[in-house]
């Protein structure tokens, strides 16, 4: 990134975020690609009544049969906290409704 050695402070400073935060992102998205594998191995697998429909940044969003909503839950939360071995825990939150916006 030749704009690292910028003399103009704001490029250089927007260089040096970019250059720290590409790193992250990228190894966000790799989990969470991780993650969506293993996720849609178990569901065709075991034959889950669950679709993964949509990611958004670093969400998952399902369409779940009422009556499964906790297990799919469960074992999803299990799968993406576990999807790569990492020294720090990967916490995963969980929501759900009838639609998007009601499960935030």
């Amino acid at each position: 990134m030749p704009e690292l050695e910028s003399t103009a402070p704001q490029v250089r400073a927007f260089a040096e975020r970019t250059a720290v935060n590409t790193p992250i992102q990228g190894s966000a998205a790799d989990l969470i690609k991780l993650a969506m594998i293993s996720i849609h191995r178990w569901i065709s697998a075991e034959d889950v009544p669950a679709r993964m429909i949509i990611q958004v940044h670093d969400e998952l969003v399902f369409e779940v049969d009422e009556g499964a909503v906790e297990t799919v839950r469960d074992r999803v939360v299990e799968l993406m906290e576990g999807a790569l071995d990492l020294d720090v825990p990967i916490i995963v939150e969980s929501a759900w409704g009838s639609n998007w916006a009601e499960a935030h």
